[in-house]
Parts: C-alpha cells; sequence; structure tokens
C-alpha cells in the first residue's frame, strides 16, 4: 500500500543510522513493528494483578 506521510527527515536519518537499517521503508516498518509491540506489552502488564491466583499451585514442585 502507498502512503505519503510528512516525516521528520533529521529522526527518520538518525533511526536509519542507529538502526542500521538499509531503507527508510526498512526503518519505518521496523519502528511500527517496536510500537506495536511495545503497547502489547503494556496490555499485558494492566493484566498484572487482575487475575485470580491459584492458591494450590506448589512452584517448588515444577523446579524437579
Amino acid at each position: 500500500m502507498a502512503t505519503n506521510l510528512a516525516l521528520d527527515d533529521s529522526l527518520l536519518n538518525l533511526a536509519l543510522k542507529v538502526g542500521g537499517f538499509k531503507s527508510k521503508k526498512d526503518t519505518v516498518n521496523a519502528a511500527l513493528k517496536e510500537f506495536v509491540e511495545r503497547h502489547k506489552q503494556l496490555e499485558i502488564i494492566d493484566l498484572f494483578g487482575q487475575l485470580p491466583c491459584d492458591d494450590t499451585y506448589n512452584y517448588k514442585e515444577g523446579r524437579k
């Protein structure tokens, strides 16, 4: 899908250099992937303390 975007050239070039990417397309795709993964991680973190605990689970037993 072709899309026209007004991007900050200096920021894009810096990301291209820092990331070691070969093209601007690869740079933007990697940035979008990292953005999505990070937000998914934040959604998982929000679940901590909200799920019921299994009081009968013995974590020491699983180490054997």
